[in-house]
């Protein structure tokens, strides 16, 4: 789309006009007062939000968060934008009606594990299956905080919660495998705490224009505290966090003790950058679909080796621009008829017929 201000744009929408006065994080925050427990991932994630949301020149009016049901679907509240608190796993399914019928607005989905991967599976994996224009930050804490403390569809195995007392028996989904699978345009993941990385992958799913998931590995310090801790701390995030950058070799670890990823068959493994010939790292590809799937699967739930960073980012029709392009055809059919477009035609259709009296 373009902008009858003569200015850029992020993902077709039009940018802050510089005769306005610059945006800061003080002009997005709103005035209620931020309600979740202290010590919560949440505040890092609205934090890193409220600064990132001025940088894109996108004006407030067209900006919409819409949510579900959860500690994290508090977030429309705390930001001056337009936003909408809507019902349980279905903020994808409201967000793809704002994207299809009001293409000035950057639409974004605040959800978290349980609202987005259980009730809201279905709506969450066509949504991203249709490249609809959305941006989709998914709170992952593995748990169920709002309802105090039931596992959720990523907890992992034997988790003992209040719903689980002798261990969860259901194997995880893993949100970044699921969205790959879906065929989502853009994937990528950061830690709450982590505010450049966080920020990073933000600003690059804004700029996509389709589907994009943002998987946000955040804590709950009152029902699974601690449970991304061996990516936090100093002496074990170095041989766990594998950040990923586009045409980049995947390698991770202190310069004295490099770890470095590679291709072995189908698989891909880890080993000692000293023990393999450089030419045998594997080389990022955003556009790799396989690639990137691949990388998703290098860790499951113990988070041994946890990517960080983009997975994927291709361009693809998305859903929006498709829909209204039809709708468009249709009425440019219609007017082309003699007499204009026929309302009641239409409505009835070919498949009806008359019952003789």
């Amino acid at each position: 789309m373009s902008t009858d201000l003569g200015l850029p744009s992020i993902g077709g929408l039009d940018l802050v006009p510089t005769t306005d006065a610059k945006q800061t994080a003080k002009d997005y925050t709103s005035d209620q007062e931020v309600r979740w427990c202290p010590g919560c991932g949440d505040y890092a994630v609205l934090a890193a939000v409220r600064q990132f949301l001025p940088t894109l020149g996108i004006r407030r009016e067209n900006t919409v968060f819409v949510s579900g049901i959860g500690c994290s679907s508090r977030f429309p509240y705390y930001l001056n934008t337009y936003g909408m608190h809507s019902i349980h796993g279905r903020a994808p399914t409201i967000a793809t009606g704002l994207a299809v019928s009001r293409p000035d607005l950057s639409v974004w989905v605040v959800t978290g594990d349980g609202d987005a991967l259980s009730i809201g599976g279905n709506h969450l994996i066509h949504a991203l299956r249709r490249n609809v224009n959305l941006k989709i930050l998914l709170f992952n804490n593995r748990i169920y905080g709002l309802t105090k403390g039931q596992y959720s569809p990523t907890s992992e195995v034997g988790k003992v919660t209040k719903s689980t007392p002798m261990g969860s028996l259901d194997h995880p989904f893993n949100p970044i495998s699921l969205a790959l699978g879906a065929e989502a345009s853009f994937v990528g993941r950061a830690l709450d705490s982590d505010r450049k990385g966080l920020t990073e992958v933000l600003g690059a799913a804004a700029a996509h224009r389709g589907s994009a998931l943002v998987e946000i590995f955040q804590d709950c310090p009152i029902f699974n505290d601690g449970s991304f801790d061996l990516l936090r701390k100093p002496e074990t995030k170095d041989q766990r966090l594998v950040h990923v950058v586009d045409g980049q070799p995947v390698t991770f670890g202190p310069e004295d003790d490099k770890f470095a990823v590679v291709q072995r068959g189908f698989r891909l493994e880890v080993v000692k950058a000293a023990d393999v010939d450089p030419s045998e790292i594997v080389v990022h590809d955003a556009r790799n679909l396989e690639l990137s799937f691949a990388l998703s699967r290098l860790s499951d739930q113990d988070l041994n080796h946890t990517v960080t960073g983009i997975f994927r980012n291709v361009d693809r029709t998305t859903y929006d621009d498709a829909a209204r392009a039809q709708v468009q055809q249709a009425k440019d059919l219609a007017a082309a008829k003699p007499g204009g477009a026929d309302l009641q035609a239409l409505l009835t259709g070919r498949d009806t017929w008359t019952i003789a009296g």
